[in-house]
């Protein structure tokens, strides 16, 4: 198994830009099937309206792909933000720790290290988004459904925040041995109503 440990500066930008969002109802869109460019460009309106993100351009000739639902935006702190009609994160790929190449024999050192930097996460989500509404960790009898139905699965810690039109998670991955996870961390993003 392999680690990163890296500072959580682009996290702390990242948190930073998703609090200054106190409603997220305006961004919601339908969360169904449908994609494609008018999916995209009413996404990038919605987001627009409700923010100061810079949605990515299009380069001359580009088209937005009929399968697309998604869009890509930088904020003020330089952020991307990914945003779908009901799912928003960050890209911070040099932000905070996480483990790689985990190996069958490798599960309780991953566990190991995500308990031991899990602290620190949650702590600086609380200073961004106060207080969380709900935190645990697989530990707990009935926690994957705990929060809401399968909301734990899959996750070793939960902590969730709940905003006007959305809920802010912090996670971490439970490894498992079967299919074996290769990679953990501690990951957030905003689950839009």
């Amino acid at each position: 198994m392999k680690t990163q440990d890296r500072s959580l500066d682009e996290d702390s930008l990242a948190m930073a830009d998703l609090a200054e969002i106190t409603d997220w109802t305006p961004i919601a869109g339908p969360d169904d099937d449908e994609s494609g460019e008018a999916v995209v460009r009413a996404l990038v309106h919605r987001v627009m309206a409700s923010t100061t993100w810079k949605p990515w351009p299009l380069e001359p000739g580009e088209v937005i792909d009929a399968e697309m639902v998604s869009w890509g935006f930088t904020t003020g702190r330089g952020i991307t933000m990914i945003v779908f009609a009901g799912l928003a994160f960050s890209d911070c790929p040099d932000s905070g720790w996480s483990a790689y190449d985990i190996g069958p024999d490798d599960l309780a050192a991953a566990e190991a290290g995500l308990d031991e930097h899990w602290p620190e996460h949650l702590a600086l989500a609380t200073q961004h988004w106060g207080v969380p509404d709900y935190v645990n960790d697989d530990s707990a009898d009935g926690f994957d459904d705990e929060w809401e139905p399968g909301a734990g699965a899959g996750r070793r810690h939960l902590a969730v925040w709940v905003r006007p039109g959305a809920q802010y998670r912090l996670y971490s991955t439970r490894p498992s041995s079967d299919p074996l996870t290769t990679a953990v961390g501690v990951n957030y993003a905003v689950y839009i109503d």
